[in-house]
């Protein structure tokens, strides 16, 4: 059966070269910078409206029709997306702050909002013929992979960091994965990794490094309006790594408003990273287009280890462009705001959840969030995997 996707064509964030998206594709091929799908709006906003969405799935695949995959075939789904956006009653009063919202993206499958980008990658890759997918990964994006690849039937090879917790090596290792431990940063990984791409013909699915993880991630924009009535709130906090969440969502808004789905009105994003690896956030104060490699990365949040990010320019060009901004946090915040989180809220949140807080908290003191204004803190997985952080 086919889906009636209405995508068109791929075109480089970067330089603005357009691509056949029915090709395999990873990075630009005139300027090696990352690829971003494209739709063909005008005609998707007659086929498809709000009003179509109360009865589907709840999944991210009730936005079929500007995802990738065009034949239901390949579509791969363990039930990912459509998480909950918990009002955070018990929490806005310990803050002193009326409105403030938690998305928990650990409900998703293998516990992360990794499940949404590699749902979508590995189904695209499967409908365009892949055999075998290889990921570089500080733990959940090599979990999801994993996951989406067990269920495709297709090889699995994941790279991580020797230091990252055993639950996530574990779990790969289940999913029926091959895993590659490297002593060294996740850029460490991505080196191994690319040494045995060509090799072995596989096909990379690190961030960014093809065009369809953000079409995955994009959902928890459409999702966010959606749960907020089809309106979007002040401000987003969002913790980032390579920054495919929050490319995505930025996507996200603007095919919502070509679509008539949404207004104008935007919401300010804030990237927040730990202090002992923050490079979007020294970039972005820098007044930089591209961050600089950030020396000898640390922080007990696995997923902010990330001293380099090939979507650089367009998280901070969405930071700028949406009047936002970025913060840098110590370790030692970020595990009492992970606490805070999980006793006002019942979700137990990773140290990367936990990082939205603690930024929220320096905003909000800094004046820079102002009292009344609606702010979505984005939880990414479940703390249950961090076994080291609360040992």
């Amino acid at each position: 059966m086919l889906t009636r996707s209405f995508l068109t064509h791929l075109e480089c964030g970067y330089c603005g070269e357009k691509l056949d998206p029915d090709k395999l594709w990873n990075l630009c091929p005139k300027c090696g910078k990352p690829l971003l799908a494209r739709y063909n709006l005008e005609e998707a906003s007659r086929a498809v409206g709000p009003q179509d969405l109360i009865t589907r799935e709840p999944t991210l695949w009730r936005y079929r029709e500007l995802l990738p995959i065009r034949d239901d075939t390949y579509k791969l789904s363990l039930g990912e997306g459509f998480t909950l956006l918990l009002r955070a009653a018990r929490l806005e009063k310990e803050l002193g702050h009326s409105s403030v919202y938690v998305k928990d993206e650990g409900l998703n499958p293998t516990g992360s909002f990794k499940a949404r980008g590699l749902c979508m990658a590995v189904s695209r890759a499967l409908e365009l013929g892949v055999k075998a997918v290889s990921i570089p990964s500080a733990g959940n994006a090599a979990c999801a992979m994993s996951a989406y690849a067990a269920l495709a039937g297709l090889e699995a090879h994941v790279y991580m960091p020797a230091d990252v917790p055993k639950p996530f090596v574990n779990e790969c290792r289940v999913l029926g994965a091959s895993v590659h431990l490297v002593d060294g940063l996740i850029t460490d990984c991505g080196k191994a990794a690319r040494a045995d791409l060509e090799k072995y013909s596989r096909f990379d699915v690190s961030t960014l490094k093809e065009p369809y993880r953000i079409e995955g991630k994009k959902t928890m924009g459409y999702e966010l309006a959606e749960q907020l009535g089809w309106t979007l709130p002040d401000v987003i906090i969002y913790p980032t790594g390579g920054g495919t969440g929050l490319v995505g969502m930025w996507k996200a808004f603007e095919e919502m408003e070509k679509l008539g789905w949404v207004g104008s009105k935007r919401p300010r994003l804030v990237t927040v990273q730990s202090d002992g690896c923050a490079p979007m956030v020294k970039a972005f104060h820098e007044g930089k287009e591209f961050a600089e490699p950030w020396p000898h990365a640390r922080t007990i949040a696995d997923g902010l280890r990330v001293p380099a990010a090939i979507g650089d320019f367009l998280i901070l060009r969405a930071l700028r462009e949406s009047r936002g901004t970025a913060v840098a946090v110590p370790d030692s915040e970020i595990l009492q705001a992970t606490y805070l989180l999980g006793k006002t809220t019942g979700i137990w949140p990773a140290p990367e959840g936990g990082a939205t807080l603690a930024a929220f908290l320096h905003l909000k003191r800094d004046g820079w969030i102002k009292e009344g204004e609606s702010v979505v803190l984005f939880n990414t997985g479940n703390g249950a995997k961090y076994s080291r952080v609360w040992d």
